[in-house]
Order: C-alpha cells, then sequence, then structure tokens
C-alpha cells in the first residue's frame, strides 16, 4: 500500500499546516486503512475493503486513558497542543463509540489545554445520523470534505464506497448554519485513461455556487503534500490555489491556503 498509516492511537504533536500544534486522534486500525471514501489522493493509500468496520479498532476507555496521559505530559510545554486533532487512518466518524469519544475529549481539553481547540477531519458521510450531526456541533473546527463542485468530479476523485448524492450532501452542510469550515484539496491527473482535474474555471465556479449555499465559517485551500494512493497526480501550484482564494472571498467568504 502506497502512503503511511499511524500506528498510535494518539500521535503527535505534529507541527500541521493548517491547524499549528496538533495532537491527533486515531479512531482507526491501528495497521490498516478503513474509510468509506476511497480519495486517489489519499496519503494512507486505498481503502482494500467495502466490509463496515467490525474489528481492530481502539477501545474508547484504553484512547481516553492515552490522550489523558498525553495532555498531561504536554501540559506547560512548548508542545502543549493548540489543535486536538480527530484525524488518522480513515473517517473518524465510523467508530461506534465517536460520540462519546468526541464528548470526553472536549472535557479533558477543557481540564488540561484549554487554549486549544478541539478539531474534527471528516468526509462527512455519516451527517444522516442524527447522533453524529449533533456531535460535531461540539468540535471548535467542524472540518468537512468538498472536493468538488459537480457529483461526477467528486465521485471521480473520492470514490464514495456507497450512495452518494451531492444535492443531499450539500442540505445536510446546510444544517449546520454555518458553524462548519469546508476544506478542499485541488489537485489533477489521470486515472486510467480518465483525467480529471478540479482547478478548472467550470468546476471552480460550480464549486463556489455550493460554497454559497452552505456559507462555512472558513474555507481551508490546499494540495497534495506527501505520497498519494494514485500514482502520478500533480501538485497545484501555490499561485494557482491563490487564484481560487481571491475568487472565494470576492463572493464574500473566508478562504485562505495551506501549503
Amino acid at each position: 500500500m502506497r502512503g503511511f498509516l499511524f500506528d498510535e492511537m494518539i500521535f503527535g504533536p505534529v507541527q500541521s499546516r493548517r491547524l499549528g500544534v496538533s495532537l491527533g486522534i486515531n479512531l482507526l486500525p491501528l495497521h490498516d486503512k478503513n474509510c468509506n471514501f476511497n480519495c486517489i489522493y489519499c496519503e494512507c493509500g486505498w481503502t482494500k475493503t467495502r466490509q463496515a468496520i467490525k474489528q481492530d479498532l481502539p477501545v474508547s476507555a484504553d484512547l481516553l486513558i492515552a490522550l489523558e496521559q498525553k495532555l498531561q505530559e504536554l501540559s506547560g510545554t512548548e508542545w502543549q497542543p493548540e489543535s486536538i486533532t480527530f484525524a488518522g487512518n480513515g473517517e473518524p466518524t465510523m467508530h461506534p463509540d465517536f460520540v462519546e469519544i468526541l464528548t470526553e475529549t472536549v472535557e479533558l481539553k477543557h481540564q488540561y489545554a484549554p487554549k486549544a481547540v478541539v478539531s474534527v477531519l471528516s468526509n462527512g458521510s455519516m451527517l444522516h445520523k442524527p447522533e453524529i450531526f449533533e456531535a460535531l456541533k461540539l468540535a471548535d473546527n467542524n472540518i468537512l470534505k468538498l472536493d468538488g463542485g459537480t457529483e461526477d468530479t467528486i465521485r471521480r476523485i473520492n470514490m464514495p464506497l456507497k450512495a452518494f448524492r451531492l444535492n443531499e450532501f450539500i442540505q445536510q452542510l446546510s444544517r449546520f448554519n454555518g458553524n462548519l469550515t469546508i476544506q478542499t484539496l485541488f489537485v489533477r491527473g489521470f486515472i486510467g485513461k480518465d483525467y480529471v482535474d478540479n482547478t478548472k474555471a467550470g468546476e471552480v465556479a460550480a464549486w463556489i455556487k455550493l460554497l454559497k449555499l452552505i456559507h462555512p465559517k472558513m474555507v481551508m485551500i490546499y494540495t497534495i503534500e506527501r505520497e498519494t494512493a494514485l500514482e502520478g497526480l500533480e501538485r497545484i501550484p501555490k499561485h494557482e490555489l491563490d487564484l481560487i482564494v481571491k475568487q472565494v472571498r470576492e463572493n464574500g467568504l473566508q478562504a485562505d491556503v495551506f501549503t
């Protein structure tokens, strides 16, 4: 498998290009990727199965003990986290105890790292579950993926492993009433003989139209940084990303490039 996997429940802290000093929480198996998307740019490699997660998940009690110990260890040091970030080897909201773990993480943050924020990096695929939707409201940084302006582009870049309807997804994102951040990775390259490019003018215009419906508090724009699942993808140069940010801002939304 191309890419790399996080081999700990609690990893870092690392210096994140988007979140500063970030302490990571991995709710997925430590030696495999499990996700309901199969993004061509994923640094963890390809999703190998369409089966639901059934085993090898971190136990919530063990994870929370490890998190508390790590926060105690980092308290008052130069590596005290600025963000406690749910990321890792797949989609964090798929863990059956996600709601409990997120709720307890918020409490631990208040106790040991009150200046930190709790961030969740999610593909938004579980927003149809009321408990997941409500739990994500607890996150300071509710960061959700939107990698294209059309359903066809999203299907080709993100390759959801279950039914995906863009209109329904946008409706779910809009329910946050702006209390979310949209993250978009721009990329281009060949998928076999099929060329995909979400930087094209028409695609960007369609994507901005969706952003205006969602009205997020921030749009995070970035491109690939590490090895990707699909070989040969092109890293988009910063000057092109800056032009996209300019268009977003001209439409009354906050946006920034992270490289």
